[in-house]
């Protein structure tokens, strides 16, 4: 079974490299090709003008060319992950899987450029010789010691940032997990004694960041194949390694185990013994490296153990230092302020970024990510996951400040704020267009009411609200499970301590609260005992009690069940006063922009009068992203070609919006692709009202609005923000069971903004 298990996992990895395209990379034009006037921009003659602007000026080339976002990963095949000398040709999936290491988690761009050329002085002339093309170069899988040489070759002759990863990117994820593991051991840096495996880049690079972080060079014990690191040892030695010789009759590493404080493992399998283990220090820390076998098996060193501090390699087990937590984010900080180097300020303050993150509460989308893992700052979660989305801020900002803080960007930032949002942003996609919806909620604190408050999107949302926002968070559901889920989740919010809890259970406005449904509903069959179930049940209908009776501003709910279920409570409770559903309006973030579809869910079969109100309260929402909106009425017919029961729909709409003269931009009755393409618009009629792309659609009926949702989502990875319940004065909106937190995050902050700021 083992056998057949290896060989299905081997073909599934040669499937994954091969198809339906050989590679993983492509490249892909950022610029329209369209037409000659695009060509005589890109190339002849409009090049030469960007050509002449960086003769006369090279700092321009970050501008007109890609050089600032492209990062070369050059390796000669010679130390090759675990596979070792294998060669420049056969490293060629592993440099670009780095290349889409970079692309995916810091959206930089790279050229994997493997060289046949063992000599290390010869290979660095050829990556000096390509500086005029990159904004930094990442060196990978070069054999020690060979590696210090062509890396310090670089470095002293480039004027852009130089990083061997094996050796700097280890060295600093090691400095992460070993000041947090300290931390927890109630240890010190200066303090602490090291024993070390392993001669080779990663090791001794990890020394040295230890050494910057305060250990002190006569605490650390260096050894490899051939025993201990003594002075006067001439069998493999050079000059990294000699720089950690102890004047020592000890020879093996069973003989300076005893009182270490940390090993450091980044060598082979059953270097460490279960015997050696119990002669470390008390809390020892162990962080065994080797791939794809530690040092030692993590529950062998726990069995004489069981306090000990363990990270490693593997995936499988907690703690896992990997170099993607680093390489992609210090890239990003040098790149976007133009660094010439990566000094030891930059890795330190990476370094801190990372061990800082782990102490934070953890992200919603990394616990997605890693569901079932225990992601709680504690002896198993030193470190941050790599799919953790706030890397990208944290680190590569203090990266950023740094660099320019030692003098080595070349285009310091004005605003680091900003920047560090602009990062956010390209995380966390909803961030940007959600802006000024964040800052006109803090403008004011409101009480948002969440009818599934047991759920843990919920609970994680709720700590984003109040870690981000003014608003306060109100849950309905039983404190114990609340309690006992968050705490699961690792947060730290606690009910009633950190936010308001409604137990359905038992609570003590209870009676108010059947009371007042049953004086609002009496009248429309139902009695005492049937409020009194659903005040027990029913939690939408709790909070849409709440919300009448001013004990919350608004209500969120709908993670599980169906809208229109939700909709009817809703209805019942808040829809008074003049206000009633008008619509539900998606938002949609595409790669090219926002598109709002409406109405998704209401009105299954609108009339005109409703279609006219879903188009009004569409453009009064998308103001509230600081857009312009451009809406189109969707249907089978196009400008009247058809005599279909939704053009004729659209048509009577049209008429009646016409008549308001409302002050936005909207046309119709259309097609989707003529609402969305100008040029084939004008064709059809020349003249329409509608200017440019529409970034709102209106249909006739749900099955169309939902349907074009659904297919952008899944299609089209677009990312919802909504549903947007209009009509309701904010009072309440329904989501769907397929948000995320983020999603129920933005919701609330839809809600949390007062009416009067977006009319």
């Amino acid at each position: 079974m083992d056998d057949r298990r290896q060989d299905s996992a081997r073909q599934a990895a040669l499937d994954y490299h091969e198809f339906p395209r050989p590679g993983k990379l492509e490249i892909r034009a950022t610029k329209p090709m369209a037409n000659g006037r695009d060509l005589a921009r890109a190339y002849s003659p409009g090049v030469a003008e960007a050509c002449l602007e960086i003769k006369a000026d090279p700092s321009t080339a970050a501008r007109y060319t890609t050089k600032g976002n492209l990062v070369a990963v050059i390796s000669n095949g010679t130390a090759v992950l675990g596979l070792g000398n294998i060669g420049a040709l056969a490293s060629k999936p592993v440099m670009e899987g780095k290349a889409v290491l970079f692309k995916k988690f810091a959206n930089i761009d790279c050229f994997d450029i493997e060289v046949n050329e063992p000599d290390p002085e010869k290979l660095a002339d050829i990556v000096c010789a390509l500086e005029p093309t990159f904004g930094a170069v990442n060196l990978e899988d070069i054999k020690a010691p060979d590696c210090f040489i062509v890396e310090r070759i670089c470095r002293e002759r480039m004027n852009i940032p130089v990083f061997h990863d094996d050796q700097h990117g280890t060295a600093i994820v090691v400095g992460a997990a070993a000041t947090n593991a300290l931390r927890i051991a109630g240890k010190r840096f200066e303090d602490i004694r090291i024993v070390s495996t392993g001669g080779g880049a990663a090791g001794i690079a990890c020394l040295d960041m230890l050494l910057k972080l305060g250990v002190k060079r006569e605490n650390v014990w260096l050894c490899d194949i051939h025993g201990l690191v003594h002075e006067g040892r001439e069998i493999d030695m050079n000059p990294q390694k000699a720089a950690y010789a102890q004047a020592s009759d000890k020879r093996t590493l069973a003989e300076v185990i005893d009182g270490a404080d940390l090993f450091l493992g980044l060598s082979g399998p059953g270097v460490l013994t279960p015997e050696m283990v119990a002669r470390m220090a008390s809390r020892p820390i162990i962080f065994a490296l080797a791939n794809p076998n530690p040092e030692i098996d993590p529950e062998a060193a726990r069995a004489v153990a069981p306090d000990a501090i363990i990270a490693t390699g593997r995936s499988d087990f907690p703690n896992q230092v990997n170099n993607v937590l680093c390489f992609p984010f210090i890239f990003r900080g040098a790149l976007d302020v133009g660094a010439t180097t990566i000094n030891d300020e930059m890795k330190i303050a990476c370094i801190e970024g990372i061990a800082a993150l782990a102490r934070a509460t953890t992200a919603a989308e990394a616990a997605a990510a890693y569901r079932g893992e225990t992601l709680t700052f504690g002896a198993d979660y030193l470190i941050p996951k790599p799919f953790d989305p706030r890397l990208m801020g944290v680190v590569s900002s203090a990266v950023a400040r740094a660099a320019m803080e030692t003098g080595v960007a070349t285009r310091p930032l004005d605003d680091m704020a900003a920047y560090k949002q602009k990062l956010d942003g390209s995380v966390f996609r909803s961030a940007l267009i959600m802006r000024p919806v964040f800052e006109a909620a803090a403008t004011t604190e409101r009480r948002i009411v969440f009818a599934e408050g047991e759920d843990e999107r919920v609970l994680r949302a709720a700590n984003a609200m109040l870690e981000e926002t003014t608003d306060v968070p109100i849950l309905i559901g039983r404190p114990e499970v609340i309690a006992m889920r968050a705490e699961r989740a690792g947060l730290p919010i606690r009910p009633e301590r950190d936010f308001e809890i409604v137990n359905p259970e038992n609570d003590p406005r209870y009676r108010d609260y059947w009371e007042t449904y049953h004086g609002l509903m009496a009248r429309r069959g139902v009695s005492p005992d049937i409020a009194r179930a659903i005040m027990r049940t029913n939690t939408t209908a709790i909070g849409a009690v709440m919300v009448h009776r001013d004990e919350a501003d608004s209500l969120i709910c709908g993670t599980f069940g169906q809208y229109s279920w939700h909709l009817q409570y809703v209805r019942q409770v808040l829809a008074r006063d003049g206000l009633h559903p008008v619509g539900a309006l998606s938002m949609i973030i595409l790669e090219d922009g926002p598109l709002f579809i409406a109405d998704t869910q209401c009105h299954n079969d609108p009339t005109p009068q409703q279609v006219m109100e879903t188009v009004v309260g569409a453009a009064r929402h998308v103001r509230r992203f600081g857009l312009t909106p451009k809406i189109a009425l969707c249907s089978h017919s196009q400008f009247g070609n058809t005599d279909s029961y939704s053009g004729r729909k659209m048509r009577d709409a049209l008429a009646m919006l016409d008549a308001r003269e409302p002050d936005f931009m909207y046309d119709g009755e259309m097609h989707v692709d003529a609402a969305l393409d100008p040029d084939l618009r004008e064709r059809i009629f020349p003249g329409s009202r509608l200017q440019g792309v529409a970034n709102v659609l209106v249909f006739a009926g749900t099955d169309a609005a939902s349907g074009v949702r659904n297919a952008l989502k899944m299609r089209a990875q677009g990312l919802e923000v909504g549903p947007i319940l209009m009509g309701m004065g904010n009072r309440a909106h329904i989501v769907t069971p397929s948000i995320t937190t983020r999603g129920l995050l933005n919701m609330s902050v839809l809600a949390g903004t007062p009416v009067n700021h977006y009319g």
